[in-house]
Formats: C-alpha cells, structure tokens, sequence
C-alpha cells in the first residue's frame, strides 16, 4: 500500500502507520525543498533543533509546520492532499516529489 502525506500553507500531515513506520519515537525532523522534492528527514536530538512532529488526534496522526521552508520557495500557499511517499535510504530521509507548476 502507497503511503502518503497532505501538504497545507506550510504545514505536513503524517498519518500514524506512516508516522509509526519511518518516524517511531522521533519528537522533531528537519523539512527541505530542493527544486520540487520535499525531503523530511528524522532528528534524533531534540538539542540539534528541527520542526516539532506534533499530535494531530487521539489516532496518532501528526502534523509538522515548516512555514518558514514552504515561504522561502515560494511556496506558501501550496496545497496538496495524498502526495506519495518513499523512504530513501541514501538520504536516510522520507521524499516525496511536490505537484508543483515550474512555471
């Protein structure tokens, strides 16, 4: 089954399994963009910073505000629901490639 995230005006929603599967007992990751891939990528120390993976509901779901990396790319008001997921070892992050228009 094709994990999947929703991107809101900054924001990025984890469903639990996902959460569960790639983020078990992490508190905080680091979101980047590099052209139209989002790279959210596990902290391991809370010391080191990051965006704090916040609970969502009582299901587990969590929610992750990088409002500051969505803005510096334009991309503030971007919105997109069930956008596919991979883990990427070599990055030892999960990615996802943004529908946005280049234009």
């Amino acid at each position: 089954m094709e994990q999947t995230i929703s991107v809101a005006r900054g924001t990025i929603r984890f469903p639990a399994g996902l959460v569960a599967t790639y983020f078990s007992g992490i508190d905080a990751v680091a979101v980047l963009i590099d052209g139209a891939t989002l790279r959210i990528l596990p902290v391991f120390h809370a010391a080191a910073g990051g965006a704090l993976l916040k609970q969502r509901n009582a299901q587990g779901d969590r929610v992750v505000g990088a409002f500051d990396v969505y803005e510096a790319h334009g991309l503030a008001d971007f919105e997109a629901q069930d956008v596919p997921v991979r883990w990427s070892s070599g990055d030892a992050a999960l990615l996802a490639d943004l529908p946005v228009d280049d234009n």
